[in-house]
């Protein structure tokens, strides 16, 4: 198995929003804003190769919407999804499967992309994975979610026939399981893989960078904030007793870091590039 970081550029979110009740005289010290309170932030996919299957994991928030849209968002960096695949020796013609941890536009929205004649998905050769339960809590979005679950991001996918759907507790992959989490959003899924000596978890919008480790440090963006923390405490306690590598989707500096347990908690032990920890 080898594996492959996939940046797909960046974009701003407000981060009173990524930081919930945290003030701002604390967070803005990891991730200080610029004049309208925005933050910067990555969109890190993970691309695993494991003997005929290349599987992607997540997909970035793609380049199809509007410039109203993109303008609210300030999507920036010279990276882009296929421009990181193909730097990394592959083309989108290559991935077998391509798993999405929930369908927030800035982890689906790549999946599929403009053609002439209409959408078509990004990697016409992929099954498309994500979970019965999400599948149905995006496509009749509660009004919290709403602007998150674009349509054109998903529907294509279903209309396909390349989607399939996870079942808890079974995974298609070798090596590879799934822990699902519902205080983000409903039956978010982490990919959990064991790669040689290591335990690397794709921590998505459970711990989007190394800033949120700590309990409280919880979004507002999260439907279930106080189960949120809960899911935080187990899965960190694991990352202690497992010594899991955690891979940051949205740390704008950081990609991996490992957790030791303190008088205070789970707090960071190490961070930096994941080829460091592998």
């Amino acid at each position: 198995m080898n594996i492959h970081t996939i940046n797909t550029g960046f974009f701003k979110l407000d981060g009173g929003a990524m930081f919930g009740v945290v003030p701002k005289s604390l967070w803005n010290r990891h991730n200080p804003a610029d004049e309208k309170n925005l933050c910067t932030w990555a969109m890190r996919c993970l691309l695993i190769e494991q003997g005929n299957r290349l599987i992607l994991i997540d997909t970035g928030m793609g380049n199809k919407q509007d410039a109203k849209f993109f303008g609210h968002y300030e999507p920036h960096g010279d990276d882009t999804l296929v421009g990181s695949i193909r730097k990394a020796g592959f083309a989108p013609e290559e991935v077998t499967d391509v798993v999405l941890t929930h369908l927030h536009f800035d982890h689906v929205g790549g999946a599929v992309e403009n053609a002439g004649n209409g959408p078509r998905l990004t990697f016409p050769k992929a099954t498309y994975w994500s979970n019965a339960a999400h599948w149905q809590w995006a496509l009749d979005p509660n009004p919290r979610e709403k602007a998150s679950f674009l349509k054109e991001n998903i529907l294509p996918i279903q209309e396909s026939g390349q989607l399939k759907f996870l079942e808890i507790g079974k995974s298609p992959f070798e090596n590879v399981d799934f822990i699902h989490v519902d205080g983000h959003t409903e039956q978010m899924m982490l990919p959990l893989i064991r790669h040689r000596e290591s335990t690397l978890l794709y921590a998505a919008d459970l711990l989007p960078s190394s800033a949120h480790i700590s309990l409280p440090w919880v979004m507002a963006y999260d439907v279930r904030p106080l189960l949120t923390m809960q899911e935080k405490e187990s899965v960190l306690r694991r990352a202690v007793a497992e010594n899991y590598v955690l891979l940051f989707e949205h740390d704008p500096v950081h990609e991996a870091a490992v957790v030791e347990m303190t008088e205070k908690g789970v707090r960071l032990r190490e961070r930096g590039p994941l080829t460091g920890f592998l």
